[in-house]
This record gives C-alpha cells, structure tokens and sequence, in this order.
C-alpha cells in the first residue's frame, strides 16, 4: 500500500468497487481503510498491548 495521502487512499478505494457500489458500502470501506492505517501507526509508535497485559487490565475490570 504505497498510498500517501487520505484522497490517494480514497481514490484507491473508489477504483477498486463496482460501479453500482452504495454509499453506505464506500463509508464502510474508507472507515476499515482509516482503522487499519490507525493501527499500523500505533504499531510502529509501540502503542499496543501483549496479550498477557490486556489479560491483566481486563482480570482487574471484571473484578470490579
């Protein structure tokens, strides 16, 4: 994915749909494109959780 900007990304999308696509299916799209690019950020910037400490917060909040 060497898109660099949010409207390269959009342009992406919109070339990879059919013709007949709904708007509600070209938002689902572009929000799924926006989550993931998120997530890849947060990656690269070691903004994530190991297993064992999401299994850690989650045991705490179901104590509760």
């Amino acid at each position: 994915m060497a898109t660099t900007t949010a409207k390269d990304a959009v342009r992406e999308i919109l070339d990879q749909l059919p013709d007949d696509t709904s708007y509600e299916e070209i938002q689902y799209r572009i929000y799924v494109r926006e989550k993931v690019e998120k997530s890849r950020e947060a990656i690269r910037e070691g903004r994530v959780l190991s297993q064992e400490e999401v299994e850690q917060q989650m045991a705490k909040w179901l104590d509760e």
